[in-house]
């Protein structure tokens, strides 16, 4: 994420939607492989979620 200026990041660089979803598979492949509880989600969904903010940063996003 490009983070030069202004409050928010920005994607605009990001790979595109069929590279992306090759490098999160590729990515849980080598997860699973090195941890035996890999838990994910169906790639570029929307989602909703509950948040506890508990850190020293959070970055909120809207689309």
């Amino acid at each position: 994420a490009d983070t030069s200026r202004g409050n928010r990041p920005g994607f605009s660089n990001a790979a595109n939607p069929a590279l992306g979803e090759t490098l999160y598979e590729q990515f849980l492949s080598y997860a699973k492989s090195q941890h035996p509880v890999v838990e994910c989600g169906e790639f570029g969904a929307d989602m909703q979620v509950h948040l506890i903010n508990d850190g020293p940063v959070t970055i909120p996003m809207t689309f």
